[in-house]
């Protein structure tokens, strides 16, 4: 019996690889996201403990110096903030990004799938039809041999 060989496997398995680099990648990308999001979390949380720190020493007793170092503090962390926010906005972009490839490695993965299973297809319509003739030579065969000893 004939054995199926697809002529295309290896760029098939060439591109099941490039999707999986390209999952890897996506998983990176989006491991760093949830880094940089958890970043600014902490950011905000140090913004309104330095905030809850100046409300108390503006209405306890008013030591200016104090105080200002706190302003200073919480200006120092909203600036902080903004930058975070756009670390961010520039890592959902690599994010998408890699993304993007991703569904394209999955896209050329999955038309070399369907090559080889039309391939698998088309091989086992040939083998069919090749049995098919060997069975229709063998009755005819069978057949003229019958004929033959009858007379």
């Amino acid at each position: 019996m004939a054995k199926f060989i697809f002529k295309m496997e290896s760029i098939l398995s060439i591109k099941a690889k490039l999707e999986d680099q390209a999952k890897a990648e996506y998983g990176m990308e989006m491991m760093r996201l949830r880094e940089e999001e958890h970043k600014l979390v902490l950011l905000e949380n140090r913004r309104r403990g330095f905030e809850q720190q100046l409300l108390e020493a503006v209405n306890g007793r008013l030591v200016i110096l104090s105080i200002r170092r706190l302003e200073d503090s919480v200006e120092n962390l909203k600036y902080n903030i903004k930058l975070q926010i756009v670390v961010i906005r520039q890592q959902e972009e690599r994010v998408a990004k890699a993304r993007a490839k991703l569904d394209n490695a999955m896209k050329e993965r999955k038309i070399y799938e369907k090559l080889k299973e039309k391939a698998f297809e088309q091989f086992k319509a040939e083998l069919n039809a090749q049995e098919q003739k060997e069975i229709d030579q063998l009755v005819s065969f069978r057949f003229r041999s019958a004929g033959e000893s009858e007379d």
